[in-house]
């Protein structure tokens, strides 16, 4: 039997890709793609002249026999898709399940992907997430979807195409509440990676005029609870400092929650339990 490499690439900037997966990638017998033309421009760049073949959400029916017979026949296959790990809201799965049904050796190869890079720089609370992937694109689905996600306690990390992304935040707002904590990773690890934080609804107004350009990955805060215990003692005496300054509650915890990612509405709520208006 053969062996199936799944070779994580680059989410952007070509040296993020581990000696490991260059070594795997010249050395197997065949590099089953997304896009055997964005590929090809990662294999040449390293002088890489391993053979690929095209595997796409269109073609899955149609290669699947193919790779899978390479495999049964002793060959040693790479997946990869465009960008990241393969599988994660890319093509490959597929593959992976008939690799593991017909006790194919499966070799994950970790590497770059978008949406743990942008959790890790969100500011937002990582230590329980869910990664949702792309929302439904039919409206009734997408609006089920996110009424299940509404209420979901942990952060949640989601991918969206730029020109999509006024209409998946005004959804987020609907449904989520205007005031609930965001922030948009852009073009990750590229020269312009950009990180906005901030509130679906400010995330609105910045947006609201134009696309932006380039990959985009959401972190959005969880729903419910309070400020958690990593946080309380800096949020309290941030907010403490302003109201000392005169500075109204409600203007201090708008503020606050801009600066640290939290929800508006819980700091304010937060606050009136613990008397730190007076």
């Amino acid at each position: 039997m053969g062996q199936l490499y799944i070779v994580a690439t680059p989410i952007g900037n070509l040296q993020d890709i581990t000696p490991r997966a260059l070594e795997i990638l010249s050395q197997v017998d065949l590099i089953a793609a997304e896009d055997t033309r964005h590929t090809g421009r990662l294999l040449e760049h390293f002088q890489i002249k391993t053979p690929q073949v095209s595997f796409h959400q269109h073609n899955v029916a149609q290669r699947l026999p193919l790779l899978l017979n390479r495999l049964q026949q002793g060959q040693r296959l790479a997946l990869v898709s465009d960008a990241g790990l393969p599988g994660v809201a890319d093509p490959g799965y597929e593959l992976i399940r008939v690799g593991i049904d017909h006790q194919i050796a499966i070799c994950p190869i970790p590497g770059a992907n978008a949406a743990l890079t942008a959790l890790v720089a969100s500011g937002l609370p990582m230590d329980r997430f869910t990664f949702e992937g792309f929302l439904p694109r039919k409206a009734s689905h997408r609006r089920d979807r996110l009424q299940e996600l509404a209420q979901e306690s942990r952060t949640m990390i989601l991918y969206e195409a730029p020109h999509r992304l006024r209409k998946t935040l005004r959804d987020l707002a609907d449904s989520f509440g205007g005031d609930r904590p965001i922030v948009i990773a852009r073009e990750l690890t590229k020269r312009y990676e950009e990180f906005w934080r901030g509130s679906l609804t400010q995330a609105l107004v910045n947006y609201g005029e134009k696309d932006p350009k380039g990959e985009i990955t959401l972190v959005i805060g969880g729903y419910g609870g309070q400020p958690n215990s990593m946080e309380e003692y800096q949020w309290q005496d941030h907010l403490r400092d302003r109201l000392e300054q005169g500075i109204p509650l409600s203007q201090a915890t708008r503020e606050l929650a801009q600066e640290m990612g939290l929800s508006r509405r819980k700091l304010y709520q937060a606050a009136l339990k613990l008397n730190l208006e007076n």
